[in-house]
């Protein structure tokens, strides 16, 4: 007795598709769903790219402009300073509520004076960066509140995910790169700054400026390496996100352009009316060339409405049959001539004149036709 046994295990195949009942994610995304999927705010963007670009304007400008930017900043200390004596209170109280008001609306003024600027500058470049990256489209959707996005299962989820991961090594190489960054370019400093005690004070700000200036551009070239990988990074992902099952290609379609099983009885229906009309027209027809049984032709000629002889109807095997058992009852000629039944069903649609090849081989045949009918 064999005691081996077999075990059967049942399965759905489901349980190996990836994605769902629909199968893989193998087939690239139509136009239809990256239209849709571009109208709620889904796109390929880099937000390290933006910060890179607008970090780097930022130290630019003020590698450029530093002596106006300190200009201003003595100015407005200079002036706020020199006021002090006309708004303080001598009478021992100290400085009332209106000179620390009036003060601090002076230190905002030259403040936003001194940042605007630069905001301006940042806000323009951050917007031409996001077309440059995915043009000009704006959508309010994402700013949409979403049910799901306070779904603690779904926020705990997005947490452990293959995003999320990524993110994570990511700002750890960032990190990592900057502090390096920072480290070496403060390092090649390091004479200069040991001498800080004898040298003026505008020369120390100034020394500052440019270590802050200098290290802040490396720091910055180091996040638009870091920008532009992740910007391809993002492509890449966006693209394989956007992918879509066999099943979801065919259902779009059927949405799009209608189920193939509707749209095929439709043309069923056109070519048997189609076929009627043509039925219907076959009585004045002057011949019927046959092949002789797969192919029939049926012409008619008239010397006052064209130059040349007009097909009224064709068809091939029962369509050919029913051809030759029309023109049989309304007494058409029906000549057999293989290679001309061939010639005609292939170039010459119903309704169009035959091409000027072929009038030598039809002329001959319509001779033959009436002078058949002559004799008879």
């Amino acid at each position: 007795m064999d005691r081996r046994q077999r075990y059967v295990l049942p399965y759905q195949l489901q349980w190996f598709a990836k994605d769902g009942p629909g199968g893989e994610k193998t087939e690239p995304a139509t136009a239809k769903k990256l239209k849709e999927a571009r109208e709620e705010g889904q796109v390929a963007k880099s937000k390290e790219l933006n910060s890179a670009v607008d970090l780097i304007a930022l130290f630019l400008i003020l590698k450029v402009f530093i002596s106006f930017v300190g200009a201003n900043m003595l100015e407005g200390f200079s002036l706020v300073y020199d006021k002090i004596p006309e708004v303080i209170d001598y009478s021992g109280s100290g400085l009332s509520n209106a000179t620390v008001q009036y003060f601090m609306r002076e230190a905002l003024v030259q403040i936003l004076k001194l940042a605007a600027p630069f905001f301006i500058v940042g806000v323009l470049i951050a917007v031409v960066v996001s077309i440059v990256q995915v043009g000009w489209k704006p959508t309010p959707k994402p700013m949409k509140p979403k049910g799901s996005k306070l779904n603690p299962l779904s926020g705990f989820k997005r947490i452990l995910s293959k995003d999320s991961m990524f993110e994570l090594v990511k700002s750890i190489v960032k990190v990592g790169l900057v502090a390096y960054v920072a480290y070496r370019s403060i390092y090649d400093y390091r004479n200069t700054l040991l001498l800080l005690y004898d040298i003026p004070f505008l020369s120390v700000i100034a020394l500052f400026g440019e270590i802050i200036i200098n290290t802040g551009l490396k720091i910055s070239l180091v996040y638009l390496v870091i920008g532009l990988g992740d910007f391809i990074y993002q492509k890449h992902k966006f693209k394989e996100d956007m992918k879509m099952t066999k099943q979801e290609v065919k259902e779009e379609f059927k949405n799009t352009e209608g189920n193939p099983e509707i749209k095929g009885r439709i043309r069923s229906k056109m070519r048997e009316a189609s076929q009627r009309r043509m039925m219907q027209s076959l009585p004045e027809a002057d011949v019927v060339i046959t092949n002789p049984t797969h192919l029939s032709v049926a012409l008619k000629y008239d010397a006052a409405a064209g130059s040349a002889p007009v097909v009224l109807a064709k068809g091939a095997d029962y369509l050919a049959m029913q051809i030759r058992e029309k023109a049989k009852e309304y007494k058409i000629e029906i000549v057999e001539n293989k290679p001309l039944a061939r010639m005609l069903y292939a170039n010459v649609e119903i309704g169009q004149e035959i091409p000027p090849e072929l009038y030598q081989a039809v002329a001959e045949v319509l001779a033959f036709v009436y002078q058949t009918k002559q004799q008879s």
